[in-house]
């Protein structure tokens, strides 16, 4: 299991295969930066294919900009692209996402998480009403 976290690159979409099966496809940016030798600062992003099968409902909540936490499997593809260059990606088999910013609290009607039954108003939070202690 692995855990990455990075933006949003495009509003995630839903897609429907041959078995109506709905998969949630979106990509996310992982910016990093290092020094060289020369003490000069780089800057690298790499870039990450995610698909998440659980639940299409947080489709929604996966906009342009939102900052994503997730677990998952990573895998690599490669394949020949139609102008004959190789081409390849990496891929993220997302089982579970925290959101950490994106749509105000006030817009969420649900918690975005794999639970669509809690209806709590925070994302990041795992605990109840009830665990509080004021």
């Amino acid at each position: 299991m692995n855990t990455i976290v990075g933006r949003i690159t495009q509003n995630a979409k839903i897609n429907t295969l041959k078995n109506d099966k709905k998969v949630v496809n979106f990509s996310i940016a992982i910016n990093d930066s290092y020094k060289t030798k020369q003490g000069e600062r780089k800057e690298q992003t790499t870039y990450y294919n995610c698909s998440y099968w659980i639940n299409t409902k947080i489709a929604e909540f996966l906009t342009k900009g939102t900052l994503v936490e997730l677990s998952g499997r990573i895998s690599s593809s490669a394949w020949i692209g139609k102008d004959g260059e190789i081409k390849s990606g990496l891929n993220f088999h997302t089982s579970n996402i925290k959101l950490h910013g994106g749509k105000q609290k006030s817009e969420l009607n649900n918690e975005p998480t794999a639970s669509p039954q809690n209806n709590n108003s925070n994302p990041f939070s795992d605990e109840t009403d009830d665990d509080l202690p004021f």
